[in-house]
């Protein structure tokens, strides 16, 4: 679990894309704060603070607000049309002691060796759905394939999960397998096209003058 991370934050008084422009014009990034029967409210953030927070992995904030501090999780973050520019973000209320459902990446560890002897690593779910304490999200999930020989998987209900976390994923869904290479059948000398026959290029030529 990645640690916790801070963040100062100010409510926005003006809203609306032309104000958004404005503001990541500054270096500063607008956002949103809701949940836990509270209204939403706009808010606006140091640019590079926040792309540390999420390039660092962190989901949990600790956010000081208006003067007081509240834990929120961050729920969405919207990318530029090239992926590599944050324009908005939301972040969602919690209690550090409440349970939370994500979605958690799926990462596999080590080498496979029927992977080592010809078969191919399919890497079948990426994302597992969990639920979990709130400040207790993991980073991912780490699947290690270093038994897995050819014919062999391994499925939601083999995974080793952090204490405290429920999967709410389908336990008979393959996660990852270990399959046979399929060789690629090569073309038969029917199926190979002879070349063309100089009568039939000649007749082609004679037609494409009679249509001038």
């Amino acid at each position: 679990m990645a640690e916790e991370a801070v963040l100062k934050a100010q409510i926005r008084k003006r809203t609306g894309s032309a104000e958004c422009r404005r503001l990541r014009r500054q270096g500063v990034l607008p956002g949103t704060v809701y949940g836990h029967r509270e209204d939403a409210v706009a808010i606006a953030v140091p640019a590079d603070r926040f792309d540390a927070i999420v390039h660092g992995g962190h989901r949990v904030v600790e956010m000081e607000l208006d003067g007081h501090n509240q834990t929120a999780l961050l729920q969405d973050v919207q990318w530029d049309p090239l992926g590599i520019s944050i324009q908005h973000f939301d972040l969602l209320r919690v209690d550090r002691n409440e349970r939370v459902t994500v979605d958690v990446t799926i990462v596999l560890r080590g080498t496979a060796p029927g992977a080592v002897a010809g078969g191919v690593v399919e890497h079948q779910l990426h994302k597992l759905s969990i639920e979990c304490p709130a400040v207790g999200i993991p980073d991912s999930i780490v699947v290690r394939i270093g038994e897995l020989q050819i014919g062999q998987s391994i499925h939601v209900g083999d995974l080793e999960l952090p204490e405290g976390v429920t999967v709410l994923t389908s336990a008979d869904q393959p996660v990852v397998q270990v399959v046979e290479a399929v060789e690629a059948e090569e073309p038969t000398g029917e199926e190979i096209p002879g070349p063309v026959e100089p009568e039939l290029v000649r007749r082609k030529e004679e037609a494409a003058e009679g249509e001038d």
